[in-house]
């Protein structure tokens, strides 16, 4: 391993459970276990698996004269984000955009009041805290020194609550302090995989004991990077670096939920924040084109950076996620396509000499199963 590639804190953990690394997003970082990637995805949709996502970044923000006032506007110039009518405890999710209005980052982001809680993208952790800092200097921006675990799954409730009953209570995107095996984590009942369940930031010494305590339970499995894709492209959820990238806008990405009413044109609060004008524009507008999921019956996997053609093999849009999915059995993508081209018109998928047919599909492509 190369001296620039980083550990996470429980790696020796994941290895002893036989874990198969690989690098992502300059970490090392475990793929999958002995089972495999269909065995896990398949558990994590019947019960629960345990997922390590430690390589994320996680932010505390605090105004320097410790007000809640100061915290809101300072955020609010840098984000597209309205603290007016944001509860305490309740997790949002944002975006860290550039000038033209590309998306650098999404971001989940917890309000506590005079602090704010953040995760960022794991290949974009030291950039975002260099922007977050330049744009916001009334703030102290500072790492969360812990490992994150995320528990995901039909079963993911009935296994927290046996170390801390107090996690039923909680429903989608709430956040709250939980006690696990005696110390404080906070949690936020949210995933990245279409299921119920829990993010979970453990202070390191209790990080591996806490890890254990969950896989003890028979429910659960370890899960690693490669389940986790699969499971978020059938939720229909954007990849950072994949799906959404600084050159791609939250309007095109179908993220615009993102860009709350008040801060959009005639708002209270309308622009203010980096890319506002382009991204405004768009929402006016429209864009030239869009992220749509498509699938096809063929039995061939279509992958990121395939092309799509229409009829005549004109060029209409290219794959930027794509598997075969291990609930559906057929191929599913997540694609850009140009916006004059979702007509109705037969599009196909280039792989190599095959022309596979893919059609638009709404997303998910698994029902989510969020606890509301």
């Amino acid at each position: 391993m190369t001296d620039d590639i980083r550990r996470i804190p429980l790696d020796a953990l994941h290895r002893g459970l036989g874990a198969r690394f690989g690098a992502f997003a300059g970490w090392d970082m475990p793929i999958q276990y002995p089972a495999g990637l269909k065995a896990e995805h398949g558990h994590t949709r019947d019960a629960a698996g345990l997922f390590d996502v430690s390589h994320m970044g996680q932010l505390r923000l605090r105004a320097r004269d410790r007000s809640a006032a100061t915290l809101a506007r300072a955020l609010e110039a840098a984000l597209p984000v309205d603290f007016d009518g944001w509860p305490p405890g309740l997790q949002r999710y944002s975006l860290l955009l550039n000038e033209a209005g590309g998306i650098d980052d999404d971001l989940m982001l917890v309000n506590l009041g005079e602090e704010v809680r953040m995760v960022v993208n794991a290949g974009n952790r030291d950039a975002d805290l260099a922007r977050l800092r330049a744009l916001c200097p009334a703030l102290e921006i500072a790492w969360v020194d812990a490992a994150l675990l995320a528990l995901q799954g039909p079963a993911a409730e009935a296994v927290l609550a046996a170390l801390d009953p107090a996690c039923a209570a909680m429903t989608f995107m709430q956040a709250r302090t939980l006690t696990l095996l005696g110390r404080g984590c906070f949690a936020t009942r949210s995933g990245y995989t279409g299921e119920d369940g829990w993010e979970i930031s453990v202070p390191l010494p209790a990080a591996e004991a806490v890890a254990r305590a969950l896989l003890a339970d028979d429910r659960v499995r370890p899960v690693g990077l490669g389940a986790r894709d699969t499971l978020r492209l059938e939720a229909g959820l954007p990849l950072h670096g994949s799906d959404i990238t600084p050159t791609t806008t939250p309007v095109e990405a179908g993220l615009a939920f993102a860009i709350p009413k008040s801060r959009r044109a005639g708002g209270a609060k309308a622009g203010g924040f980096p890319g506002a004008a382009p991204i405004l524009a768009q929402l006016a507008d429209g864009a030239a084109r869009r992220l749509i999921g498509l699938s096809s019956e063929a039995p061939v996997p279509i992958r990121a950076h395939a092309p799509i053609v229409d009829a005549t093999e004109a060029p209409v849009g290219e794959v930027t996620s794509g598997t075969v999915s291990p609930t559906l059995g057929r191929p599913v993508m997540l694609a850009y396509l140009r916006t004059d081209a979702l007509d109705g018109r037969p599009l196909r998928a280039v792989v190599r000499d095959r022309r596979p047919q893919v059609t638009p599909t709404r997303l998910p492509f698994v029902p989510k199963r969020y606890r509301r």
